[in-house]
């Protein structure tokens, strides 16, 4: 039994193995959300690189479990791309094959940098070079942070509670410490160190979670969000674009509450170019029940330039204000070096307004509905660090966005975990208004109070509590968790160096 385990460690073998394990992680996250797969499977990756001492082979095997996370995972960039896009499907399966591929880099690197230390150093090493290279997923070329494995623990897991000190990637820094203490437990000799930290890991999330870092400010607000229900293909087709706008009104005069959210470019339109007398209807409709509206709508400033805002307006009791997406989504908000890609990307890739411009980076809460309201729109709740520049001030988060693009795939629900992610981070309610889900209300522990079904038009109405004050997470960001994670894999590569260096002891 032992010699046919070890056989599966050998060659090929291994490869496969690892990419069986990334895939198994998916089921882990949203929709299915058995937060114990990912466990599992980090530490099936972790026996297979344990025997390792080669850099480079143990990078082979991270790829492969990268290639089996993120081609299952988020494959359906390839339903943006060929179905929605235009792009034609031989070159859409290879980009998102590539894609994948890149992606897959990250692991790599994470366990070329663990595998070489002894299994006791591998205990911190490797939690810690991912935590690192997640964060650094987040960042390179834009960042794109999805499925980083401590987004898969909220919000049941225990290892959620570390998600309002150290954010998603310290829980992901906990996931791989458990996956890794589980793979030293089913070794005799190693048995205990690993017990000891799986349960260390656990428990000290279970521990953090009972700890409310903020509290209720006032009484409870009305919230009414729209989901319109627009499919993608007939979103900005003239035939379909009067029937969304009435219905967008209808939702507004049938709505009681205090604040009425609509979707990510639910009039998709620019403003200049929406009539006044419809705009004045909304606001009209929104003073009448002392409410406000806040839309999604494209913006030309000044008309007639080049510069194209994804941006969020509201309408009614309040002053009117605005807010401007800042972190776009590379080739489907904007083309990285311009000059040199764009002739390809707008040969082959169909996308309306693919060339946006960036709002600021800082902008000051909405202050509507008697809430101060922190606006992310679609992709931008994706950074966690962005989203607290408008905390502590804001009592409510709300993200607008249009799934859509994605069509039946498992990506927006995804992204309603990634917006449970932000809530428990931050200690505040996130309010999710959808094009076509998933639209939801979600509280500052990062449980779902009520959501609509996806592909449906309707609205979802909550009581939401605003809150304020400060989790460790709103008030360091980041930092923590890279510098502890930094720290940990620097000792632990020196104490392996040193080891290999006075010690003629093969390594265990």
């Amino acid at each position: 039994m032992i010699r046919s385990l070890e056989a599966l460690r050998q060659g090929g073998w291994r490869w496969a193995m690892a990419f069986g394990a990334g895939g198994l992680c998916v089921p882990g996250f949203a929709p299915v959300g058995w937060f114990i797969l990912p466990i599992v499977a980090l530490a099936v990756l972790v026996w297979l690189i344990t025997d390792l001492r080669s850099a480079r082979a143990a990078a082979w095997t991270g790829f492969a479990f990268g290639l089996g996370l993120f081609m299952f995972g988020v494959g359906w960039v390839y339903v943006a791309l060929h179905r929605f896009g235009g792009m034609p499907f031989w070159l859409a399966g290879p980009a998102t094959l590539l894609f994948a591929a890149f992606l897959s880099l990250y692991p790599a690197v994470a366990c070329a940098l663990a595998a070489p230390l002894r299994q006791r150093w591998q205990l911190i090493g490797l939690p810690a070079a991912w935590a690192l290279t997640e964060w650094a997923r987040g960042w390179v070329f834009t960042g794109f942070p999805w499925l980083a494995v401590g987004y898969s623990q909220v919000p049941a897991s225990p290892i959620a509670g570390w998600a309002p000190v150290l954010g998603v990637f310290g829980a992901s820094f906990f996931t791989v410490l458990a996956a890794t203490g589980a793979a030293l437990a089913i070794q005799k000799t190693r048995r205990g160190l690993g017990l000891l930290a799986l349960a260390a890991a656990l428990s000290s999330g279970a521990l953090l979670t009972g700890i409310p870092f903020t509290e209720p400010a006032g009484a409870p607000v009305s919230v009414t969000l729209v989901q319109g229900n627009v499919a993608q293909d007939l979103k900005f087709r003239e035939d379909t674009l009067l029937r969304s706008l009435m219905a967008y009104r209808e939702a507004v005069a049938g709505a009681a509450s205090r604040l009425v959210i609509l979707p990510e470019t639910a009039l998709p339109l620019l403003l200049h170019e929406v009539s006044a007398e419809y705009l004045d209807s909304i606001r009209s409709l929104a003073v009448r029940n002392g409410a406000d509206v806040v839309v999604g709508v494209f913006e030309n400033d000044p008309p007639g330039s080049d510069r194209y805002f994804n941006s969020v307006v509201s309408f009614g009791a309040s002053e009117s204000q605005r807010y401007r997406k800042h972190h776009l989504v590379p080739f489907g908000e904007f083309i990285p070096l311009k000059t040199v890609l764009a002739p390809v990307i707008n040969e082959w890739l169909h996308i309306p307004l693919s060339d946006q411009t960036r709002g600021p980076a800082r902008q000051t809460p909405l202050a509507i509905g008697g809430q101060r309201v922190a606006i992310n729109i679609c992709y931008e709740d994706v950074f966690g660090e962005e989203i607290v520049r408008q905390l502590p001030d804001a009592t409510l988060l709300v993200n607008v966005s249009n799934d859509a693009w994605y069509g039946e795939s498992w990506a927006a629900e995804q992204h309603r975990q990634i917006s449970q992610m932000r809530a428990r981070e931050t200690g505040r309610w996130m309010l999710r208004a959808t094009n076509t889900g998933v639209t939801a209300a979600i509280d500052e522990t990062g449980a779902v109070r009520r959501e609509l079904p996806q592909f449906t038009e309707g609205t979802l109405t909550v009581d939401a509590q605003g809150r304020t004050g400060v989790t460790p997470y709103v008030r360091w960001g980041n930092g923590p968790v890279t510098t502890l994670s930094g720290v940990l894999l620097a000792a632990a590569m020196w104490r392996g160096r040193h080891r290999r260096l006075t010690s003629s002891v093969p390594l265990d």
